[in-house]
C-alpha cells in the first residue's frame, strides 16, 4: 500500500514529467513528418492530420478525466491513462499506414490527457493556493525546457535511428513515469464528491461555468495561450518570408521567447508567496495587453519594423506561464472538491482556443504580420478584460 504524501515537494519533478507528456509527444514528433509521409507512402496532409487528432484527443480526454477523477480518484485514472499511452505508443511504432497512425495518435493523446490534467489536480490536493502557484510555475518551467529540447532530440533521433525510434523513446519515458507514479503517488483526493454519481460530477462543469470568477480565470489563461498558438503558427512565415531572416536566426528568436517564459515563471515561483497570485496576475495580464497593443501598432502601421515585433512578442509570450500557473492555482482553490473538473475544463479550453487561433491565423494569413498582430493583440487585451471578472463576488 502506498503511504500518504508527507513531503509533497519531492513530487514536483514527477508531476512536471506528467505535464510534459503533451509537449514531448507533439514537439519531438514535428521534425519527422516529411519522413513519415514518405515511409508510409502517404500524403503530407494525412500525416499533418496526426497532429490535429492528437490535439483533439487531448481536448476530449481532458474534459472526461477531470470530473471522473473527482468521483473515482486521481490515482486509478492517472495510472490507466499512462498505460493507455504505452499501448498506443507501441501501435504508433508498428504503424503501416497513415490511417493506423492517425488512430494510434488519437489513443496516445487520450492517455497523455490523463497525465496533464491529473497532475494539476494533484497539486491542488496537496498544496495551498500560493504554494500551488509556485509548484505549477516550477512544473511549467520543466515543461518549457522539454519544449525547447524536444525538436532537437527528435531531429537527432531521426538521423540516427529513423522516425519509429521516437515512439521507442516516448514509450521508455512513459514506462519510467508509470513506475515512479505507482511507487510515489498515492490517492490524493478524498473529498465529499467521491460519493457522488458520475452524472453529478459532470454537472460540476455547469457550476464552474456559471461562476463569473471561474470564467475569468479560465479565459485569462486560455486567451494568452491562444495568442501564443497564433504566434507559433504564423511566426515562421512572418520572420522568414516577410522579413527575410534566416532559419537559423528564426530559431534564435523562437528560443528567446522560450527563455522569457523560463525567466518569468522562475521569478513567479520565487515571489508569488510574497506578492500573492492576484498582484502577479494583474501585472502579467497588463504586460500581455500592452505587448499585444504594441504588436497591433507594428502590424497596422509598420512602425518599429521587426525589432518592435520581436520585443512585443517577447513580452506577450514570456508572461503566458505566469498567467497559466497563477490562474490555475486560483481557480483550483475555489473548487477544492471539483479540482479535477476545474483543471479539465481549464486546460481543455486552452487547447481548444489555441486550435481556433492557429486555424484562424492560417486561414487569414496575407503574407504580412497584420493577422498575427491583430490576433495576439485581441487575445492580450481579452486576457486583461477577463481578469476583471475575477474581481466580482462568486455566485453561491
Amino acid at each position: 500500500m502506498i503511504a500518504p504524501v508527507t513531503q509533497p515537494h519531492k513530487l514536483i519533478v514527477l508531476l512536471a514529467a506528467l505535464v510534459a507528456f503533451g509537449p514531448l509527444s507533439i514537439d519531438m514528433y514535428l521534425p519527422s513528418l516529411p519522413l513519415i509521409a514518405a515511409d508510409l507512402n502517404a500524403a503530407q496532409s494525412d500525416i499533418q492530420l496526426t497532429i490535429s487528432v492528437f490535439l483533439a484527443g487531448l481536448f476530449v480526454g481532458m474534459l472526461f478525466y477531470g470530473p471522473l477523477s473527482d468521483k473515482l480518484g486521481r490515482r486509478p485514472l492517472l495510472l490507466g491513462g499512462i498505460t493507455l499511452y504505452l499501448f498506443a505508443s507501441v501501435a504508433c511504432f508498428l504503424a503501416v499506414s497513415s490511417e493506423w497512425l492517425i488512430v494510434a495518435r488519437f489513443l496516445q493523446a487520450l492517455g497523455a490527457a490523463a497525465a496533464s490534467v491529473l497532475a494539476r489536480a494533484i497539486v491542488r490536493d496537496l498544496f495551498p493556493i500560493n504554494e500551488a502557484a509556485r509548484v505549477l510555475s516550477l512544473m511549467h518551467l520543466v515543461t518549457m525546457i522539454a519544449t525547447l529540447m524536444a525538436p532537437l532530440v527528435g531531429g537527432y533521433l531521426i538521423l540516427l535511428s529513423g522516425w519509429r525510434s521516437l515512439f521507442v523513446v516516448l514509450f521508455v519515458f512513459a514506462a519510467l513515469v508509470l513506475v515512479a507514479s505507482i511507487w510515489k503517488i498515492p490517492e490524493t483526493h478524498h473529498g465529499s464528491s467521491r460519493g457522488s454519481t458520475v452524472t453529478a460530477v459532470f454537472k460540476a462543469y455547469g457550476r464552474i461555468l456559471f461562476q463569473p470568477v471561474a470564467v475569468g480565470y479560465i479565459l485569462c489563461m486560455s486567451l494568452t495561450f491562444a495568442g501564443m498558438f497564433a504566434y507559433i503558427t504564423a511566426s515562421p512565415f512572418v520572420y522568414i518570408e516577410y522579413f527575410g531572416v534566416s532559419p537559423q536566426v528564426y530559431a534564435w528568436l523562437f528560443s528567446l521567447n522560450i527563455g522569457g517564459i523560463i525567466l518569468l515563471v522562475s521569478l513567479n515561483a520565487r515571489y508569488v508567496g510574497h506578492f500573492g497570485t492576484q498582484r502577479l496576475l494583474i501585472a502579467g495580464a497588463s504586460l500581455a495587453a500592452v505587448s499585444g497593443l504594441l504588436l497591433v501598432l507594428a502590424g497596422v502601421t509598420g512602425w518599429g519594423g521587426l525589432p518592435l515585433i520581436v520585443v512585443a512578442l517577447l513580452g506577450f509570450v514570456s508572461v503566458t506561464g505566469v498567467l497559466g500557473a497563477n490562474c490555475m492555482a486560483s481557480l483550483l482553490a475555489r473548487f477544492p472538491e471539483q479540482a479535477g473538473a476545474a483543471a479539465g475544463i481549464a486546460v481543455a479550453c486552452q487547447f481548444g482556443l489555441g486550435a481556433i487561433a492557429s486555424s484562424l491565423v492560417s486561414a487569414l494569413h496575407d503574407g504580412s504580420p497584420l493577422v498575427m498582430a491583430l490576433l495576439v493583440g485581441v487575445t492580450g487585451c481579452g486576457s486583461l478584460a477577463a481578469l476583471l471578472l475575477t474581481r466580482r463576488p462568486a455566485v453561491a
